[in-house]
């Protein structure tokens, strides 16, 4: 993947093929070069950046104090208080605690303000009214990737350039896990 010059990354498609492993990766790799170690990579080089961020998805608030939106917004605030121009964040699945109206909103004005003061932005995301209005507005210089799914419903747990897919292939997981007389290959093999 070239990703020189791009502020924003996105990824969508496939269930289960390999895009929050991959963000995971990236931030790895990203704190492992800063602090001067190897890089399990063939190659990789990155900026320098003055802060990295993540906002992963989270069980819900088991005291009911806070449902899970609540509980994201939160997070967001303190990020939102910390972060700098040349900073990373991470957001893997963020925003959908809500509707796909409200989450899109919600993502699309938090992403625009990072954009604007020079954070880079991966974010892994099931939203497509979210994914697919940053690849209508080209907003800033994006980069848009998905999870590969072979027509066979498998998975090779690769991201391709792409653009944004309105579903996640869902059923194929359902198929796999519920109706066994058409089991649909998630790693590559068949199970009978």
């Amino acid at each position: 993947m070239n990703a020189d010059d791009k502020d924003l990354i996105m990824i969508t498609g496939a269930d289960q093929g390999g895009k929050s492993t991959f963000l995971r990766a990236v931030g790895l790799s990203q704190s492992m070069m800063q602090c001067g170690m190897f890089v399990p990579a063939d190659s990789f080089s990155s900026n320098i950046c003055q802060g990295l961020f993540t906002d992963y998805r989270l069980e819900g608030d088991a005291t009911m104090r806070s449902g899970r939106l609540d509980g994201e917004l939160s997070r967001m605030s303190g990020i939102a208080g910390n972060v700098r121009p040349d900073s990373l964040v991470l957001f893997n699945e963020s925003f959908a605690a809500t509707n796909e109206r409200e989450g899109s909103e919600i993502a699309g004005q938090i992403i625009s303000a990072l954009i604007e003061n020079r954070v880079k932005v991966f974010f892994v995301t099931h939203l497509y009214a979210f994914a697919h209005g940053f690849y209508d507005r080209r907003m800033g210089n994006p980069l848009f990737l998905m999870a590969e799914r072979r027509p066979d419903g498998g998975r090779t747990f690769k991201l391709m350039e792409g653009a944004p897919f309105k579903t996640s292939h869902g059923e194929d997981l359902y198929r796999m896990i519920f109706d066994s007389s058409k089991s649909v290959p998630v790693s590559g093999v068949v199970n009978s």
